[in-house]
């Protein structure tokens, strides 16, 4: 087979080469400088190749060489803290070796190839180990990395290990002849193997109350956030990924605004894990490809952070993966298929857009892994439509995939109600299967009172026809408790503030109180209208401004119990 070659036609990132008779992924060089690419496409002799760097002054005959290897990404101690960018070169070390500005054909390996980790092996030798299974442990900070046998290596029995200090590319065993080192390889196309795959039954914990009580995501489901420029998406995903109760964080900056990926590398370092109280970094993966990267490479970069969290996944732990943003993904796939001169489909994009989002979503799942652990990844995808149309082909594509819509609504951020997500259109398809776990480890009635809130928003927005009609006044007292009522659940408990340190994340348990004191609050405020109590006296009871503030409270759950006295007291006043 023949690795060598010629450029024979250049198109933008899409390159055309002569005589080296690659596979379909094979990883190849490019020009003079060695451009890494991936062929996409072979036609008789020529093999299309997307190239993942700027091809500005690439020419026809300079060399191409293929590796005969598909683009892989290295699995091993030293992934978590790492910022890579689309193809996992790891750029603060790019940083190192060029400064602010990463020149073309340089590359750097993924895993640190001098670093020693502390290995303690967990079998012993003679033992017979299969695929997957653990064979070590190397600390990595406060998450114990699992050394496991490759999914690809047969069934034998283990020789030679023993605990010490290894790098990465050292041998500490070998199964039957083949050698084990702390590093793996995995080609980012193909998913790893498993067991088995699990109907998800525990929520992925936000510490968001639209999204936890509302809206909640199934741990190994996967989530879509779609919303017009300004409506909150990386916000909402950067606080997902902040406190979210999954061990593993993979985040992608897949096309977005350099501006906004330097605020997540300057903040993620900085801020606490709650579980830990280290730094959110040490269980995080950073995967940063900018709109003005590569196209090619931002089409790599999901695949890249999803092998990733698979990885994480097989060592049993629950990985949230974000990906921000999946439009700017398929626009990747849009330019890469113009230049390859393919049949377009709707709106310019390629006839297989929602194929490649299938194959990508579906990889989120809770699965038993080759080792017998169970682990999950959740993927929560924000998209972009243009000018938010949520009829556009790549919204329309995910929502036929993903089980949890959360609609950002662009009224709802002009009237700076934040997070901006429309409960009216947004939705979620896990609340029969999540209902045994609230009722288990929240309260036997959350269930019955979420359904009760929905209730009181569904008839809120109602009302507020009649009301554009005729006015507020010509409302029964009735109507206009409920209304009262549902802007406490808006204002109270829907808005939350991201940037404030007590609002930004609410327990579980505390989102639960704080729905059972606005229930409270309409009962008493029903109980004193049945009494004869005026609506504007019920509506403006001194307790109200209080529980409004309670949130951003330190001693929150203490004023919370002081606002359910409170609540007592006042509606006592009124007759009720």
């Amino acid at each position: 087979m023949s690795t060598k070659g010629v450029i024979h036609r250049v198109a933008g990132p899409v390159v055309t080469a002569v005589g080296i008779s690659p596979k379909m992924y094979d990883v190849v060089y490019v020009g003079n400088e060695g451009l890494m690419g991936e062929v996409i496409k072979i036609v008789g002799d020529h093999s299309i190749i997307q190239v993942y760097e700027d091809t500005s002054g690439v020419k026809p005959g300079e060399p191409v060489t293929n590796t005969g290897l598909p683009l892989v990404v290295e699995l091993g101690p030293g992934l978590l803290t790492s910022v890579y960018d689309g193809i996992q070169r790891p750029l603060p070390v790019l940083r190192d070796k060029m400064g602010d500005y990463i020149f073309r054909g340089v590359t750097a390996p993924g895993l640190d190839r001098e670093k020693k980790w502390d290995f303690k092996p967990t079998v012993k030798n003679g033992e017979e180990v299969e695929a997957g299974q653990v064979i070590g442990t190397v600390m990595e900070g406060s998450i114990t990395h699992k050394i496991m046998v490759p999914p690809n290596f047969k069934k034998g029995k283990i020789k030679d290990i023993s605990a010490g200090k290894y790098k990465v590319e050292d041998v500490i065993a070998k199964i039957d002849g083949q050698a084990v080192s702390l590093m793996q390889k995995w080609p980012v196309r193909e998913s790893r193997p498993v067991k088995d795959k699990h109907q998800p039954a525990e929520p992925l914990v936000t510490g968001l109350r639209v999204l936890d009580t509302m809206f909640p995501l199934a741990k190994g489901g996967a989530a879509a956030i779609p919303g017009a420029f300004g409506t909150g998406k990386t916000v909402t995903q950067q606080s997902l990924a902040k406190y979210s109760n999954a061990k593993i964080v993979v985040y992608i900056g897949c096309g977005e605004r350099g501006n906004e990926m330097t605020e997540v590398l300057t903040e993620f370092p900085e801020l606490l894990d709650p579980s830990t109280g280290e730094s959110l970094m040490n269980r995080t993966v950073l995967i940063a490809n900018t709109s003005n990267m590569p196209v090619a490479a931002r089409e790599a970069s999901v695949y890249t952070g999803i092998t990733i969290a698979e990885y994480f996944r097989d060592m049993g732990y629950d990985v949230s993966l974000m990906a921000d943003s999946t439009s700017r993904w398929a626009e990747a796939m849009r330019e890469i298929s113009s230049r390859l001169e393919e049949m377009p489909g709707e709106e310019g994009f390629p006839a297989y857009l929602a194929g490649r989002l299938s194959e990508f979503y579906e990889r989120a799942c809770k699965a038993q892994a080759l080792s017998g652990a169970e682990g999950s990844i959740s993927v929560i995808g924000a998209v972009s439509p243009p000018g938010g149309d949520l009829s556009e082909p790549v919204t329309q594509n995910t929502l036929r995939i993903v089980r949890v819509f959360w609609a950002l609504d662009t009224k709802l951020r002009e009237r700076r109600h934040f997070p901006s997500i429309n409960w009216l259109t947004s939705y979620t398809m896990y609340d029969k299967q999540l209902s045994g776990w609230y009722k288990q480890n929240v309260a036997e009635d959350f269930p019955d009172l979420k359904a009760w809130a929905m209730q009181i928003l569904q008839k809120e927005s109602e009302l507020e026809e009649v009301v554009q009609m005729v006015g507020s006044d010509s409302l029964p007292d009735e109507q206009k408790v409920t209304l009262e009522i549902a802007r406490m659940i808006r204002e109270i408990f829907l808005q939350q503030n991201a940037y404030h340190p007590i609002d930004a994340y609410c327990p579980i348990k505390r989102q639960y109180v704080m729905l059972t004191l606005i229930k409270k609050y309409s009962d008493l405020a029903n109980n004193a209208l049945a009494s004869g109590a005026q609506v504007d006296k019920i509506a403006y009871l001194p307790v109200r401004q209080r529980f409004i503030q309670a949130k951003y409270e330190e001693n929150i759950d203490s004023e919370l119990e002081a606002v359910a006295k409170d609540m007592e007291t006042q509606f006592a006043g009124l007759g009720a």
